[in-house]
């Protein structure tokens, strides 16, 4: 990808001071195979058009990462055009397909944090469709003239303004938490499973919770004799998702099986990490505990409200009493709390949306307690790690702020089962879930898909369909 320099504070300014001399700044990212040939016919047949697109070619339209339209922008660009082969015409038979839905969801994070609809654009354009290309290039820049000066990109890390309070209403819990009789009896089925498991061999270690150090903390636990399974508990504040620890365990204990207790939240994530071969599914026990929800400061948490499962269907054994729902059967559920949220947030006009998400990312602290709680952030090379090229700056600074949070979501659409430990695991209270579930959302109203129901299912974003929504020009 070839770098547009960054524009020094001085053109910044004067982008400002003087709109009548500004021209916008766009960088295409095209297609060799056909809209470049399509760019260069329009030039040889001397068409004339808006000269302010800078091209920089890749050999298929399925290899724009979004990251490359993150960063175009946060290099100067004003505006960013992205175009390939027409479906049907790829070189390589089926890149632009996997690119269209790829591209869809990143036009859709971009439009959810706020960003101007003028500044992003898709086209579809042939070698021979010239003309076209020309069009499209005066379409966009006209587009993006409208939209002006993109000005500041990101706000400064460690802002200080806290971000603008959403306005939704906080429903009642549609469940009690369970009596403390209630919870005691799933604990005791427990530490007698998780000891037979041990003693008979059949796993060498049992992963589940304990008390911490401070009251009423429940921590992971890891029991690989049938003393230590004495130690395990059972409560509504077992919050960590422990499938975190699983492909560790398993490296760990090679040839072995690991004993898993899961709440049904968790047990999507392991079909997860089974699809995504991360996970030998034959090798985990899974111990399944009837949950009525996870409480915190005296509420049930909004990931809860509309759990219909007390048991998840993947359990190899369920603790006593009996009672729980397997695989969704009737219980009192209510609509999740962050869709009221979510739809606060999509009513806000697009600039008050980019501050509230600038505000929230100017947070962050990049600790990255969200990618180590994160059972799908199993990357050996996190891309913030890579130095050559380094995408996201070590450093703690808006920009980076910005494409680290960005990338990170972009990464998870189609995969986020919604356990939502990396919005626990913040300190910085930035709201990963309300940008988790809202992706989550339009990857299953554009492509049917919920992640963690089908072990078998391919990722959304690894496939394509032939009805895939266009959004292309």
């Amino acid at each position: 990808m070839s770098e547009v320099q960054v524009p020094s504070a001085e053109l910044v300014l004067r982008r400002h001071l003087e709109p009548e001399r500004w021209e916008p700044r766009l960088v295409g990212f095209v297609c060799h195979w056909c809209t470049y040939a399509g760019a260069d016919l329009a030039g040889t047949a001397r068409r004339t058009q808006q000269p302010n697109v800078r091209l920089v070619r890749v050999l298929c339209s399925s290899r724009i990462d979004p990251l490359f339209i993150l960063k175009t922008f946060e290099q100067g660009a004003d505006g960013v055009l992205v175009s390939g082969c027409h479906p049907g015409d790829c070189h390589y038979v089926q890149g632009n397909l996997l690119a269209r839905r790829r591209l869809s969801i990143a036009l859709d994070l971009f439009r959810f944090l706020g960003l101007d609809e003028g500044r992003l654009h898709l086209a579809w354009v042939s070698a021979s469709e010239g003309v076209k290309w020309s069009q499209i290039v005066d379409k966009v820049t006209a587009a993006v003239r409208e939209a002006g000066p993109l000005g500041r990109w990101a706000l400064p890390a460690g802002d200080g303004r806290a971000a603008p309070a959403l306005e939704a209403p906080q429903p009642d819990e549609p469940r009690p938490a369970p009596t403390p009789g209630e919870s005691a009896d799933v604990a005791a089925a427990l530490r007698e499973k998780a000891a037979a498991l041990l003693a008979s061999g059949e796993v060498s270690v049992v992963t589940g919770y304990t008390h911490g150090s401070l009251p009423g903390q429940m921590v992971p636990a890891f029991a690989t004799d049938p003393g230590e399974a004495a130690a395990l508990d059972w409560n509504e504040r077992c919050a960590n998702n422990l499938t975190v620890y699983l492909p560790e365990l398993l490296k760990r204990h090679r040839g072995a099986k690991v004993g898993l207790v899961a709440k049904s939240c968790d047990a999507k994530t392991l079909a997860g990490l089974v699809r995504e071969n991360q996970v030998e599914r034959d090798r985990v026990v899974v111990v399944g505990v009837p949950c009525r929800g996870i409480w915190e400061n005296g509420r049930l948490a909004a990931k809860c409200f509309s759990c219909a499962e007390e048991v998840s269907p993947l359990a190899d054994v369920t603790m006593e009493p009996v009672g729980a729902s397997l695989g969704g059967g009737e219980r009192p559920v209510a609509p999740d709390p962050r869709d009221a949220e979510i739809a606060a947030l999509e009513a806000l006009p697009a600039a008050e949306r980019w501050e509230f998400w600038q505000r929230q990312f100017s947070r962050c602290i990049r600790c990255y307690a969200c990618r180590a709680a994160c059972p799908l952030c199993y990357c050996e090379t996190c891309v913030t790690d890579k130095n050559d090229p380094q995408w996201v700056p070590v450093s703690i600074d808006g920009p980076g702020n910005l494409a680290w949070n960005v990338t990170r979501a972009m990464h998870l659409a189609g995969r986020c089962t919604g356990c939502d430990e990396c919005t626990r695991a913040c300190p910085a209270d930035i709201r990963l879930d309300l940008l988790n579930r809202a992706l989550a959302a339009r990857v299953g109203s554009r492509f049917g898909y919920r992640p963690g129901e089908d072990v078998a299912a391919v990722p959304p974003l690894a496939t394509f369909g032939p009805s895939d929504p266009d959004e292309f020009l």
